[in-house]
Order: structure tokens, then sequence, then C-alpha cells
């Protein structure tokens, strides 16, 4: 049976500072990250670093056809094609998911991730490097899955296109030799980047402390575009704010500037904690890394998103902008 948020739950119930406590990790003396996004020059310089653990986050989600087409699938083919020297797929469609939960993506147990973090080489000392070839949310889904762990991770900005068009070096082919693990990889469980249904529903109903911001493009926010999950729309009272509008045309974040007046226009009075959500829980991700980038530190992640929530008919969705009257446009 599906338990991974109640294992984070758990964790957060027994509390982080006393987590960190009882666990014991090399100190960081020396960080080679500084912040959540590194340029691919900065990335063509530190490759060799034995610290660093590069990482190709991606994995393929069509377009829907009709609503209810859910099609995913694995970026390891694409990967092995042509990727960063050194670096190794990190399946989000397999061992980096639940298997077990209602919903796909889902973040397995601190401890199940730890263990699949280990055998991409990731260790503790370790910092990482996640990049892909979709758009950067799936860089910044698995940069946010470590995070929730206390590994120091940052995305590479603009993925694998900039790197590319960079002129850096390409490696080819599924030989990426024995990973070497000299020590365990510790998780050190952060449970309050991540928000469970009942919290969302309460934060959605008034009755505990929140905004609701759904990262969604503004077609699946009110429900014009067609959906992978089982109802248009978005949860009542959440606010729009779409992932895509915080990249420029090459895939990069926008200037932190932009960013701030792009994010303020819609976060200017957002009541604390900000939840992001979306359809599954990845271009949310991206969202929460402008967010961090911006150094917002109350924000955390729906897990399950409109997959899970769409999919209980006791649920409401709303449809449109209008964030009034609850009742018009609900769907249940």
């Amino acid at each position: 049976m599906w338990d991974t948020l109640a294992q984070w739950a758990r964790y957060r119930s027994s509390g982080a500072a006393s987590i960190r406590r009882r666990v014991s990790i090399p100190a960081m003396t020396d960080a080679l990250l500084s912040g959540p996004l590194v340029d691919d020059a900065w990335l063509a310089a530190h490759l060799d670093d034995p610290r660093l653990v590069v990482l190709d986050a991606t994995a393929l989600l069509p377009s829907p056809r009709h609503d209810g087409d859910h099609r995913s699938g694995s970026g390891h083919a694409q990967w092995a094609e042509r990727h960063i020297p050194g670096s190794r797929h990190a399946d989000l469609t397999g061992d980096l998911s639940d298997h077990e939960a209602p919903y796909h993506f889902a973040v397995p147990s601190p401890r199940a991730l730890a263990d699949a973090l280990q055998r991409l080489g990731v260790r503790d000392g370790s910092e990482v490097v996640a990049y892909d070839s979709g758009g950067g949310i799936w860089a910044a889904r698995l940069w946010w899955m470590l995070r929730s762990i206390s590994v120091p991770a940052a995305v590479l900005d603009g993925g694998w296109a900039v790197w590319e068009e960079g002129g850096h070096p390409v490696a080819h082919g599924d030989e990426t030799g024995a990973v070497r693990v000299s020590r365990p990889l510790t998780p050190v469980p952060r449970p309050d980047v991540w928000t469970g249904i009942d919290e969302v529903a309460a934060i959605s109903r008034g009755e505990r402390p929140g905004t609701l911001v759904c990262a969604l493009p503004p077609g699946g926010f009110d429900g014009s575009a067609a959906t992978r999950y089982s109802r248009r729309g978005h949860i009542p009272g959440s606010l729009s704010l779409p992932g895509r509008g915080l990249l420029d045309a090459t895939g990069r974040l926008l200037p932190r500037s932009e960013l701030a007046r792009r994010t303020g226009a819609v976060l200017q009075d957002a009541e604390s904690p900000v939840v992001l959500y979306c359809g599954g829980g990845i271009s949310a991700a991206g969202t929460a890394l402008a967010l961090t980038l911006l150094g917002r530190e109350d924000i955390s992640l729906y897990d399950g998103s409109l997959e899970e929530w769409s999919g209980d008919l006791s649920r409401p969705i709303r449809l449109g902008h209008q964030l009034g009257d609850q009742r018009l446009g609900d769907q249940r």
C-alpha cells in the first residue's frame, strides 16, 4: 500500500532539526555550488571535479490528444544518443518515482530516493547538476527532489540545448562504467518542501493559511485545453503563474529583475506558505526554481498535483480565471 507521503509526514512531525542532529554528514567546507543555477561555462570548467555528479533528467511526456490521454516514457535512449560527458541518466519514470502511488512521477520515500541516487553515483559529499532536453522542467523536478533530502544541487540554465550550442564536448553511447561508491548517501529529509492533498484542500477552503499557485499554461489553468488527467481546470482559489512564462526563447530563466517583476505581479500579496502545483508536479518545480533563485523560502510543492486532485471526484475543480465565488465553474 502506498504510504510515501505518510513517511514524509512522519519526518515533519518528528522535526527537521532533530533529524539533522541524528545524521552525521561530512561538512562541506569548500562547496562547489553557490546557488540553484549554473551556466554552461561553469559546468564545462568543473566537469572533472570528483565531487560533481551530472545527471540528465529528461523524460518524455507528449501533449494530450484528448482528455485523459496520459503518455510518458523514459528519456534514457535520448541520453544514450548524445549527452554531457560523464553524465548519467536519472530516470524519473523508473526508480526515481514511487510506482505504488496513485499518480505518475510520485516522489519516493527519502530512503528509496537516496538509494536510487546512490546507484547513479551520488553519495555524501557529492554535489549534483541536473539538466534535460525538455525545457528545464525535468531538471528542476530532480533538483527539487535532491533538495528534499538535502543534497546540494543546481540546474544547468538552458539545459542540453545551451550546452550543445556552446560547442562543448558531447559523448555518445550507453557505457558509463561501474559506479564506485566509497560512502553511502545519507538522506536528511526536508518534509517542508512537500504538501499533501489534505493540506491543499484546507488552503483552498480558507481553513489554513497559504496560497495555491498553478504553474500550468493558461489553457491548462482555465480548462480551455485538453488535459492528461481526469478533469479540466484548477483547484479553487488558485493563482495562475505559468512556468513557461519564466523562460526566455533559449530556455534559460529570465533575468532576475524580470523574474521578480513577473512573479511579483502574481504573488505580491500572497499569503505564506506558497504551494505550487501543476498537472504532475513537474512544471511546478520549474516555478519553484525561479522563486528560490529570487530568495523565496516559503514554498512547497503539491506532489500529486492535478492528476491526484482531479482523480478524486469529491474534490472541486474550477474553470475560468475568476477567483471569487467558487461555486461558479465548479465541477465535481
